[in-house]
């Protein structure tokens, strides 16, 4: 390697070190990477200057992915599967010796071959040999890491050549197989694994076209830990091919995104919200930096219609999320045109209940310029707060709206608008609130 001798090295996590340097090195690419941990991640940046680094992996962690929708890093996601590949069935439930006797016999009588996980080496003959009495016909052995090399290698090569019907095997199983004939994957104990183990020996099963089996049993269901029974209810809920993402998702909000700065590559944020957590974090940046912004008031807007981005007009989750992104920073009137434009330019014609998103930032926008803090519809009904006194010219304001009723006592300030749906009664709202701004008259309050 340090000669130029070599032009493709494949290896491990050894490649990283401080001794190995390629005379030339031009891409480094690594798979698994959720099996990296940030020390050797630490030891990557030494390339990153110069080198080209693209990093693969089924189910990013959740420092990752977090690096990846706030910006930090690039992410392209596949969501196409292998020709011919169908979904795995999926079945996660309390340990049941019937269901793993009806299980294997049914992947043995359409000539299949079986992994069952138990990650627990001091139980595993336990467990096999239980095995054996259930399924006195079937051919069942052992493999785990304390095996010797050739021992575990034989055994292995067997399963391979369908000696063996039965793998009883930890996790070790859970990546860099591929075995057509293995269609079937029993978990015993799975509430003790993560939730990209999960799906990880999920992905050992039904990739030669054939239906596939997985069967994720826990002990007791009064034993779960709360982030146990999210991980087993998220896999079972995503068993559709290509959902590697949304499991990941899922992944970040059970777990949190850890620490960008610092070694944690998980960490929990759950009771704030990953959204308010990722605010925070920019707010805590923004301060280091001496960018302190004056924070907008606290506004609650609540209009009785449907405003969001369907899957169907946006399919991909990342796209669609970022599209969420674009709608939310408008802050003025040409910023809604803008977005607008963008989404027109990228996915087509924008569909209502996304347009009517769109409509709300214009009157969330138009709120703040007001100074108001509530604004709520209920039928013909409009409420908006906090509205003081010597704010508002009431005697012009008469002219437009002869009912209106002011509450000084809540600051509360109520009209009447006409009758209408969707974005027919978001543009009347807007243009209720573009001519109150007319006649506001306390100084400092900005109406442009």
């Amino acid at each position: 390697m340090e000669s130029g001798a070599v032009d493709i090295v494949i290896g491990t996590h050894r490649l990283l070190q401080n001794d190995v340097m390629p005379k030339n090195l031009g891409l480094l690419i690594i798979d698994e990477e959720q099996r990296f941990g940030v020390g050797h991640k630490e030891m990557l940046k030494r390339f990153h200057q110069e080198v080209d680094v693209l990093t693969l992996t089924a189910t990013p962690i959740p420092r990752t992915l977090y690096m990846a929708m706030s910006g930090i890093r690039d992410m392209s996601v596949i969501n196409t599967p292998p020709e011919d590949r169908l979904p795995v069935l999926t079945y996660v439930g309390r340990v049941d010796m019937s269901l793993v006797k009806v299980a294997i016999e049914r992947e043995l009588e359409r000539d299949g071959q079986i992994f069952y996980v138990y990650n627990r080496i001091s139980g595993i003959e336990f467990i096999a040999q239980r095995l054996r009495q259930l399924v006195p016909n079937a051919r069942i052995a052992v493999a785990h890491g304390r095996l010797g090399e050739g021992e575990l290698e034989r055994i292995m090569i067997d399963f391979i050549n369908r000696k063996i019907d039965v793998l009883v095997t930890t996790t070790i199983v859970e990546s860099g197989l591929d075995i057509p004939s293995a269609n079937t994957i029993i978990v015993e104990r799975a509430q003790m694994l993560g939730l990209s183990q999960l799906y990880q020996l999920r992905g050992r099963v039904g990739r030669a076209g054939e239906r596939a089996y997985a069967y994720f049993f826990y002990q007791d269901e009064d034993m779960l830990s709360g982030q146990a029974f999210e991980r087993l209810k998220t896999i079972s809920e995503f068993s559709d091919l290509g959902s590697g993402f949304k499991i990941a998702m899922r992944d970040l909000e059970i777990r949190g995104a850890g620490n960008i700065i610092g070694p944690e590559q998980h960490g929990y944020m759950v009771s704030v919200g990953f959204e308010l957590y990722a605010q925070l974090m920019k707010e805590a940046i923004d301060e280091i930096r001496g960018e302190v912004k004056s924070k907008p008031q606290e506004l609650l807007i609540d209009i009785d219609v449907d405003a969001y981005i369907a899957p169907e007009y946006i399919v991909d989750d990342i796209l669609r999320i970022e599209a969420y992104r674009i709608i939310d920073r408008v802050a003025s009137e040409s910023e809604a045109d803008s977005a607008v434009k963008i989404l027109e330019d990228r996915y087509g014609a924008i569909p209502r209940e996304t347009r009517a998103l769109i409509e709300v930032t214009r009157i969330r926008a138009a709120c703040y310029r007001l100074g108001l803090t509530e604004l709520k519809q209920s039928g013909k009904t409009l409420r908006l707060s906090k509205i003081t006194e010597n704010m508002i010219d009431f005697k012009r304001l008469k002219t437009l709206f002869p009912d209106f009723r002011y509450r000084g006592q809540f600051g509360e300030l109520i009209l009447s608008i006409k009758k209408a749906d969707g974005l027919e009664l978001l543009n009347e709202i807007y243009r209720t609130i573009e001519l109150i701004l007319d006649f506001v008259v306390t100084e400092g309050v900005v109406v442009n």
